[in-house]
């Protein structure tokens, strides 16, 4: 069956690649950029692998889509964007899709979207309704899946719980801790995508999919350290407005502020699955909330995390452009260049190849913990996010608050570009060739403040910079 998939590079839609490959499908991705796509993990399926580019916001890109697909998945969101017109960005981007698909020879398109069960619906879980009533047509069959929260190593909702219990003996949490929901595994989620694919008796039909367990997000952060083995302690107090309890996840954990305060405003509503009999009829075993933890932390030792929240690109950051800056520029720039010899090429590129995350950054951790810090009080993503793989990166990959914008492994070659608040645009490139380490911080500045900017950091530059370099080399 020839399938389009879109969303491929985010959280959900790289792992159903893999499974929809595995069974012998074959698969048009749909991505806004190719160079965010790494074939690394398809070597084996690239016969069966078709990359094509679109923008859902832009109908005139969308008529390079295949006239002969089977099937479509639409896997397209905005929660994380901090844009404030989302929900008509959402809506936009599902009636374009939908006049596309209506010109193809698709038979069923099938989304994934989150639990409705409230007259009162938040803003995010408004938005998504919208977009399942966009999404219907008479020319296809439509299949909706609707998730609450989702367990698997790298998922936001694991991440942010993760974030909380790990760091927090003791926590004060606002009142919506007594929420229930009904957690999935994103095992469970995989399943029924690909169960359900071309079975008729889904056709027209939405589902709610969910795990075995119903829990108040409090319990679900007690059983999260019941399965870690820590003791936790947890006070709710009435106080917290939405606000503040935005700011509370956004301080606390890894999370952006806009995809907090979306959250915040989900979490106000119990999120429970209504009863269906689609895991029986799909032979899906249901796995508990238990089991969901248990199994993102095998994923998490065996250092095979295979996508991350993390690594998702916000509508603005894809409005930026920001593969316009793999060239590094150089007029108009501040440089930071450093070279050593090194003794073994191989070895000094494993590590460049494994900087930042838990590694850390070789040398004065605690002055790139402060900068995290600084930039998180700014509203930046901070030093929280670390990385999915310990020892490889692909374009597109987060690391910290860098971006892989190039990487390498053969060429010995990684650039990364600054996420993190600063007045310009900042670059780090690493490179080995010939036996010796090149090490370039580029900075460009905006206005007189980035040159203020570049002057007030150069003397931890000098400090930062060459203790790196020298344990990145292997002195």
């Amino acid at each position: 069956m020839k399938i389009l998939l879109t969303g491929v590079t985010g959280y959900i839609g790289k792992r159903l690649l893999i499974q929809l490959l595995e069974e012998g499908h074959t698969v048009v991705c749909s991505v806004r950029d190719k160079k965010r796509f790494s074939t690394k993990l398809f070597q084996n399926h690239l016969h069966q692998l078709k990359i094509i580019e679109n923008d859902f916001l832009n109908a005139a890109s969308l008529e390079n889509i295949p006239k002969d697909i089977h099937y479509a998945y639409y896997l397209i969101h905005s929660m994380s964007s901090g844009a404030e017109d989302f929900e008509e960005m959402e809506k936009i981007s599902a009636e374009n899709f939908r006049n596309a698909l209506e010109k193809t020879a698709v038979k069923q398109v099938i989304f994934l979207t989150g639990i409705i069960n409230e007259e009162k619906l938040s803003k995010h879980l408004q938005s998504r309704k919208n977009v399942e009533e966009a999404l219907k047509s008479e020319k296809y069959a439509f299949t909706s899946l609707r998730a609450g929260i989702i367990v698997g190593s790298g998922s936001a909702s694991f991440e942010i719980i993760r974030d909380l219990v790990e760091k927090l003996p003791v926590m004060i949490a606002p009142k919506w801790l007594k929420t229930k929901c009904q957690p999935i595994a994103i095992r469970n989620v995989i399943q029924f995508l690909v169960g359900i694919l071309g079975k008729d008796f889904t056709y027209n039909k939405d589902y709610d999919i969910a795990g075995t367990d119903i829990l108040t997000y409090k319990e679900m952060l007690l059983q999260y350290a019941e399965v870690r083995g820590l003791k936790r302690t947890i006070f709710t107090v009435p106080v917290m407005t939405p606000q503040l309890s935005s700011y509370w996840l956004y301080f606390i954990t890894s999370t952006t502020y806009s995809l907090a305060k979306n959250l915040v405003d989900s979490m106000k509503i119990d999120v429970i699955a209504k009863k269906n009999t689609l895991a029986q009829d799909l032979g899906i075993e249901l796995f508990s909330y238990k089991e969901a933890i248990r199994q993102a932390f095998d994923k998490i030792k065996q250092n095979d995390v295979l996508s991350s929240w993390y690594d998702s690109f916000s509508s603005p950051f894809h409005a930026r452009n920001v593969w316009q800056y793999l060239e590094v520029p150089t007029k108009g720039c501040f440089k930071d260049i450093r070279e050593m010899k090194v003794d073994d090429e191989e070895l000094s590129a494993a590590r460049v190849f494994s900087i930042g995350g838990k590694t850390g950054w070789y040398y004065a951790d605690f002055l790139w913990k402060i900068r995290g810090f600084l930039d998180k009080l700014f509203g930046g993503v901070g030093l929280r996010r670390g990385r999915r793989n310990l020892n490889s990166l692909e374009a597109g990959d987060s690391v910290d608050f860098w971006r892989v914008l190039y990487a390498d492994k053969d060429e010995k070659r990684l650039l990364l570009f600054a996420e993190m608040k600063v007045p310009g645009e900042a670059w780090l490139e690493f490179k080995i060739k010939d036996g010796i380490l090149h090490q370039e911080a580029t900075f460009r500045p905006l206005g007189l403040s980035g040159r203020l900017y570049w002057y007030s950091v150069l003397p931890f530059h000098g400090l930062i910079f060459n203790g790196m370099l020298r344990k990145l080399a292997g002195k």
